[in-house]
């Protein structure tokens, strides 16, 4: 049986990073109706199907998020999801915490949820095939915020999160996203996402996390979509990187960012320009949106729009693996 530090180490092997397919059903739903597909527990499983057995998936992406739906469904062939990840060499994740919720006493900020009866599901999710778990904390910059309190409470759920995962076998990817909305400068990004993580790291040291057998899932450093002037990928990753260097310990076993809603190429290049930099721990990616909404687009339902849809991830997540390897060449904006 693999240990938890030579899965987190395989979660983000060089060259290699994680598919986010983990929407709930709520926003996989919206997603596809957006998109033109009925919204169906079938045609839910046919996307992240078509996803997950794109040729050559495992060559760029190393274990996949699913919702619990998908953990529990199998393929049009029959095969559950999980035991077809297993074959293809991509390790099978979970999302486990149950959404972001109005946090008492703190207008406009959220604490995220699901702790309850979480020692259970692992228990059941671990057989299942799940080798690790996922768990987002959500931070907002706005006047006053984020405030002590908001940040407190959800570092406080990560580390819960974390040791419960640890305890019963599975990795834990901590996610406390700080997020792009708003009108905030890098500088103001850079410090707020200090202040989470210094306030993560001391939870997760209280809970007795193993830090070599979990993946930190943090934001990019950015300035807020409205803040009137965009950064360079090298303004972000000296930002990020430096935040990062001030906060994160060295025995995490790797960074795997969020998209965060940047558009694929802005997140792929902020990405590459990282690489430069020297760090204890390997930067990869965890992206959902940024992988996964060319092909949606691509396959709008369709099955004979089935190739078209893995095309537009496999080119995705090649441009992903390029940014790693030092290969990649920047893109033109969509």
């Amino acid at each position: 049986m693999s240990t938890l530090h030579e899965v987190a180490a395989r979660m983000v092997a060089p060259g290699r990073g994680i598919l986010a397919a983990d929407e709930s059903i709520r926003t996989m739903s919206a997603r596809l109706g957006a998109a033109g597909v009925e919204p169906s527990e079938t045609t839910r499983r046919d996307y992240r199907e078509m996803l997950v057995s794109t040729d050559g998936l495992s060559g760029g992406v190393s274990g996949v998020i699913l919702a619990d739906e998908t953990l529990r469904q199998s393929t049009r062939a029959g095969r559950p999801v999980p035991r077809l990840l297993d074959e293809l060499g991509i390790l099978p994740g979970i999302k486990v915490d149950t959404g972001a919720h109005p946090l008492a006493g703190a207008e406009g900020e959220t604490v995220t949820e699901g702790l309850d009866g979480l020692r259970a599901r692992l228990d059941e999710y671990g057989p299942m095939g799940a080798a690790f778990a996922k768990w987002r904390a959500v931070i907002t910059i706005g006047t006053d915020r984020p405030s002590r309190r908001a940040i407190e409470a959800n570092a406080h759920a990560l580390a819960r999160y974390a040791r419960l995962c640890q305890e019963q076998g599975i990795v834990p990817i901590v996610e406390p996203e700080v997020l792009m909305t708003g009108d905030h400068s890098l500088t103001r990004a850079a410090l707020v996402t200090n202040a989470v993580l210094e306030a993560v790291f001391a939870q997760l040291d209280l809970a007795r996390v193993d830090l070599a057998g979990m993946v930190l899932k943090p934001n990019m450093v950015v300035p807020g979509v409205d803040h009137p002037r965009a950064a360079s990928p090298q303004e972000v990753a000296e930002a990020t990187v430096s935040t990062l260097l001030c906060t994160v310990p060295e025995e995490v076993a790797g960074v795997a960012f969020l998209s965060g809603g940047q558009a694929p190429e802005v997140a792929t290049a902020n990405l590459a320009a990282m690489q430069s930099l020297t760090t204890p721990w390997p930067l990869t990616f965890s992206f959902g949106r940024a992988l996964v909404d060319p092909a949606l687009k691509a396959w709008r339902g369709s099955d004979e729009a089935w190739e078209a849809g893995q095309d537009a991830l496999a080119g995705r997540v090649q441009r992903n693996v390029e940014a790693l390897t030092g290969s990649y060449v920047a893109e033109p904006a969509a």
